[in-house]
Formats: C-alpha cells, sequence, structure tokens
C-alpha cells in the first residue's frame, strides 16, 4: 500500500498542517500520517492533556513547538477548535517547516 501524502501544504508565509488529535492519549507523541475517513491526509498526534479548557489544544500547540523548535506563537489553530480534526497554520518559511516536521517523523 503506498504511503499517504503529507498532511501538510506548504503556502506564503508558513505551512497547513491536518491534525487528528486524540487527548488524554497517554503521552504527548506524533504518529504517522495515515488518510481519514473523508480521504484528508492527517498527522495523528496523542496527548496525555483532558480535552477541558483548551487544555488539550495547548499541549498540541506545546508538542508542535517543542518537535518544530518554535515558538508556541508561531502555531494557530485555523479551524476545529473543539473537534479531534483541526487545521493549523504554522508560520514561517513553508519548505523548511515542511523539512522539519518530515525529519522529525522520520527520526522517532
Amino acid at each position: 500500500m503506498p504511503a499517504p501524502p503529507p498532511p501538510w501544504t506548504s503556502e506564503p508565509g508558513g505551512l497547513r498542517l491536518s491534525v487528528r488529535l486524540t487527548p488524554r492519549g497517554g503521552r504527548d507523541a506524533l504518529g504517522d500520517p495515515s488518510v481519514g475517513a473523508d480521504g484528508r491526509s492527517v498527522l495523528p498526534v496523542r496527548v496525555a492533556a483532558p480535552p477541558l479548557e483548551g487544555a488539550a489544544n495547548a499541549a498540541l500547540i506545546a508538542l508542535l513547538a517543542k518537535v518544530l523548535r518554535m515558538r508556541r506563537s508561531e502555531i494557530a489553530i485555523v479551524s476545529g477548535e473543539t473537534a479531534r480534526l483541526k487545521v493549523l497554520r504554522l508560520s514561517g518559511d513553508g519548505p523548511a517547516l515542511a523539512e522539519r516536521l518530515a525529519a522529525a517523523l522520520a527520526n522517532r
């Protein structure tokens, strides 16, 4: 079976990333990109935080900031604030961010 396409697209001034968040996942970790039921490629992310008062979203942003060596203020949730499927915008050099994200997934 071929690998799914990357769950990110480079755009002017950054990167758009599709994520499937699992709160109370036991630990904070990135999964392998997969194709969701709607046919979109997503990056599964688990966080230990519960989905209460934005704690899981804050943990998601903190994890991505740590893995990609970014400031948390450079990561924003564009859509899906209260849903499992989210679209995030990572500000910066899109191709360089895509390269760092691919390297982080390869080196887990």
